[in-house]
């Protein structure tokens, strides 16, 4: 095995594929873990207790004198010369390797031979704190560590350790760039372990791919990731079994498709911001299609959304915005019988032209420009609501995207075929192995227990947090609730404290910006129309006097220092413009002021207008407020707090339902597909 040897600071660089046999590799391609069915009933309770005692304090607070001890160790190891060094992590990994006996009591010398590697090739020594991190990573848990503690050199070592034994290792990050960055600025410290190191983005050409795949750790983002899996499944067709490619080999049947993968199999998985991967941006199965002509259904489309126009709420259909839901009434469907005749023929039937009306209604009620969806030339470019990023390879399925361009006057685009589907959660589930960290886990530590297996473990902050969260403020209406995000922002601003605003839609950014500008007010503004300068913008953030608009991609995975002398102004002020959906998305921008012992505060601004009260709020109460809201004493605000707190509750059970349904999807179309029984283990 290959040996990095440090000679005068510059590593001699690994093998890129470990040495290992052919019938090896060829079984890895394809190897999965064979996901278990969600446990029920009893099991599910006795499953569900057994997740409380894997998440016990006790576990944390036994697992953090190991992280005292590995962290002491790794300064003894300061003296060691660099041959020494390095000689003895070639020793390590080849046990690692080998799998030698007992080659799991070495892990504790492994992880202090890291941390001093780290030290000397990056600068950067982890803390006691980011090795217990990297601990529960390794043991197949999760680690809620708070932002600004590394995350991002956490990851490095459990990653290290799964390279050496040979098999791929996968850091699932937010977006290409954090991927790029954390692959090319941690470079140096894997080498030095004689690990090779590389990244996959969504526009890298499949040579490029190849190579990088090919690497002991790569950086990729869960979309990719899947994508990769899918297509290189597609390109075996039924041959992704090891055993009948070996037969097909030995025919010498086989060879073009084989030269088209691009991936060497999965195994273990790292997984930054868990929270966002796993649960957030996981309601939506990945789907591999490809265009498919359809002319009478794009016609159909622009005629169905033209009859939904003359429609009337309430009395033609009904709208269920907790569920987001249409319904046509009984008059609905007497009327749409009577405007039928301008649709092509095929949609006359009373279920078909009810169905292609219902979805266009669907788009004009519930799908909003610059909150949902972006418009980039002639095209409709998808907005995650969660993350506030723009996904331009993504569609809407079942004619929604199409309806939605005709709502924009767009030249319709031809319907997708499927080809092939996954959840994310099933996907994640066929890792042997699995890890992951992000700041905010503990609200969803049930679901990640039950879907995943995984136990949500808190790991302390290396300094005490000093933000601190100032007062709640509610308003009657969203007018009033803006103009005082705009007072408390020139209050700051007049002092040199800088401000993160973040807001939940690129409609509100834009409305706050423009706010700003009225008051002579400089800032910078950052959304899904301006994601290419993220990185710049966020790293920016904390200067003195800097004001920065969001929406809740902010920050996640780069890191906000404070320039000089804004400590002494209070830090950087966290403005949160509206609740979020999701406590943990809240918490999360939270977590940007206050790092590393930082000192930081944050507010929070809502109004009785705001999206998540109106569509999921008691009804009654949250009519009957506004003029009570405007006393904005202790109690009231209180008791809005506890209505907020009732709806993101029902928002968040909406979601984990919607996330269920996707994975009992998938099991069903497992069993109910014969040729979806095997090792491939998904529906297509």
């Amino acid at each position: 095995l290959a040996r990095a040897i440090v000679a005068q600071g510059q590593p001699v660089l690994p093998e890129t594929v470990p040495d290992v046999t052919s019938a090896t590799r060829d079984y890895q391609l394809t190897r999965t873990r064979d996901p278990d069915r969600l446990h029920q009933g009893l099991d599910r309770v006795a499953h569900d207790l057994l997740g409380l005692v894997r998440r016990k304090k006790e576990i944390t607070r036994k697992w953090q004198a190991e992280a005292a001890a590995i962290h002491a160790q790794s300064l003894r190891m300061q003296a060691f010369p660099a041959g020494e060094l390095s000689g003895r992590l070639g020793e390590l990994r080849s046990i690692f390797r080998r799998r030698a006996r007992g080659y799991e009591q070495h892990l504790p010398e492994a992880l202090a031979l890291i941390c001093e590697a780290s030290a000397r090739t990056l600068g950067m020594r982890p803390y006691s704190v980011q090795v217990l991190g990297a601990l529960i990573i390794h043991r197949g848990g999760l680690a809620e560590m708070a932002t600004g503690e590394g995350k991002s050199l956490t990851a490095t070592l459990p990653a290290i350790i799964a390279a050496w034994g040979g098999k791929p290792c996968h850091i699932i990050t937010a977006n290409d760039y954090l991927a790029s960055r954390d692959a090319e600025e941690l470079a140096p410290l894997y080498h030095a372990c004689g690990v090779t190191v590389g990244w996959v983005g969504s526009h890298m050409p499949t040579a490029e791919r190849q190579k990088n795949y090919s690497c002991g750790v790569v950086y990729v983002t869960s979309k990719e990731l899947l994508a990769d899996f899918l297509r290189d499944r597609l390109l075996l067709g039924n041959c992704h079994q090891a055993e009948r490619r070996h037969i097909r080999k030995k025919l010498q049947a086989w060879g073009p498709a084989e030269r088209g993968l691009v991936m060497r199999g999965i195994d273990t998985a790292i997984v930054d911001e868990a929270d966002s991967v796993l649960i957030d941006e996981a309601v939506t199965p990945l789907i591999i299609s490809q265009p498919h002509a359809n002319q009478p259904l794009t016609e159909a489309s622009r005629t169905a959304y033209d009859i939904a126009g003359k429609l009337t709420v309430s009395a033609d259909y009904t709208v269920d915005h907790r569920y987001r839901d249409v319904r046509l009434t009984a008059a609905g469907e007497a009327r749409l019988e009577s405007l039928c005749s301008a649709l092509p023929e095929l949609w006359h039937g009373s279920s078909r032209r009810a169905e292609l009306v219902t979805m266009a209604l669907v788009a004009r009620e519930f799908y909003r420009r610059d909150r949902q969806y972006v418009i980039e030339g002639d095209k409709v470019v998808i907005v995650d609501e969660f993350t506030g990023r723009m996904m331009p390879q993504r569609t809407w399925r079942q004619g929604l995207h199409q309806m939605i361009e005709a709502k924009e006057g767009l030249p319709l685009s031809d319907p997708s075929e499927t080809l092939v589907r996954l959840s994310f959660q099933r996907f994640f589930r066929f890792f042997r192995k699995l890890g992951g960290m992000t700041g905010t886990a503990l609200e969803a530590a049930g679901e990640f227990w039950h879907i995943y297996g995984l136990p949500v473990l808190t790991v302390p902050t290396n300094k005490p947090c000093m933000r601190q969260q100032l007062p709640s403020r509610y308003f009657a209406d969203e007018p009033s609730k803006w103009q005082a995000i705009c007072d408390e922002i020139c209050a700051c601003h007049g002092r040199g404290q800088p401000v993160l605003v973040g807001t939940r839609s690129v409609a509100a950014s834009e409305r706050l910006a423009g706010l700003l500008r009225a008051r002579n007010i400089e800032h910078r503004l950052l959304n899904a129309v301006k994601h290419r300068e993220e990185a710049e913008i966020i790293a920016s953030a904390g200067q003195r006097g800097r004001v920065t608009i969001a929406t809740n991609m902010a920050g996640r995975g780069a890191d906000i220092k404070l320039g000089p002398g804004v400590a002494e102004l209070g830090g950087l002020h966290v403005v949160l413009s509206e609740h979020h959906e999701s406590k943990r998305i809240d918490r999360q921008l939270f977590g940007r002021s206050g790092r590393q012992g930082d000192p930081g505060t944050a507010r929070v601004f809502g109004s009785m207008e705001d999206e998540l009260l109106q569509r999921l709020g008691p009804a009654r109460l949250v009519g009957g407020l506004p003029q009570a809201v405007l006393r904005n004493g202790d109690e009231m605000r209180r008791f809005v707090k506890h209505l907020v707190s009732l709806a993101q509750h029902a928002a968040e059970r909406l979601a984990f339902n919607q996330r269920k349904a996707v994975m009992q999807t998938d099991e069903w179309l497992t069993d109910a597909l014969s040729f979806a029984k095997s090792d491939m283990d998904m529906s297509s």
